[in-house]
């Protein structure tokens, strides 16, 4: 199954959108070198933050997992973003090109738990 985990980026109040600008040079950084750590692993970055509307960024990562551990790391390593950066993410799988949603965690939504979203997925 191919997972993604995005930082959320629409919907945000000014102040959260302030907080994210002021942070995505470190926050693309992370993720960049989380990717370039796993690539054995198929972690694929993704990163379009080109407009002037943080709403349409897309800033995260996507990975093929088969087991719930496979979940351990990128978890960790959002629950640690959101914990500096005051963030939520996304979380779910691609089908097709298409993404579908399964839940959110984060800053305001609560601390991810692998085993959970793992129910989630359907893994």
């Amino acid at each position: 199954m191919l997972v993604y985990f995005l930082i959320a980026c629409d919907r945000l109040e000014e102040k959260q959108e302030k907080k994210l600008r002021k942070s995505l040079p470190e926050l693309q950084a992370a993720l960049q070198t989380y990717a370039e750590a796993n690539t054995a692993n198929q972690v694929t970055l993704i990163n379009t933050c080109d407009s002037e509307d943080c709403a349409d960024w897309e800033l995260g990562i996507s990975q093929p997992v088969k087991k719930n551990i496979h979940l351990n790391f990128p978890v960790n390593l959002f629950n640690d973003l959101a914990r500096k950066y005051g963030i939520d993410c996304e979380v779910g799988y691609i089908e097709g090109g298409e993404r579908e949603p399964v839940t959110y965690f984060g800053q305001h939504e609560g601390s991810g738990e692998a085993f959970l979203i793992a129910e989630y997925l359907g893994l």
